[in-house]
């Protein structure tokens, strides 16, 4: 159960630009930007703990990054409207 991929969401507010542009392709590197300043992946615990760690050394003190774990029985009930669509628990094959 622990290595169960579970839809992940990343959010931060950070003044500086510059960390703010860090932040976001460290956030790149495994998740989708759905909007400025929210990423979404199917991440394990794991792999969503090491991006917050890698992460967490970049933000200054007035700085925040949220994630959220969004289960199964949660994600029946989210919806998007626009934009990207949730990321969806399966492998997708383009012929």
């Amino acid at each position: 159960m622990a290595d169960t991929e579970m839809l992940t969401v990343f959010c931060y507010d950070v003044a500086d630009d510059r960390v703010r542009q860090r932040v976001a392709r460290l956030l790149e590197e495994r998740c989708v930007r759905v909007q400025k300043s929210v990423f979404e992946a199917r991440l394990t615990a794991a792999q969503a703990r090491l991006l917050v760690d890698r992460a967490a050394p970049l933000l200054g003190p007035a700085d925040s990054l949220r994630l959220y774990a969004v289960t199964a029985q949660g994600l029946k009930r989210s919806q998007a409207v626009g934009g990207a669509p949730l990321a969806e628990d399966r492998d997708f094959y383009l012929f």
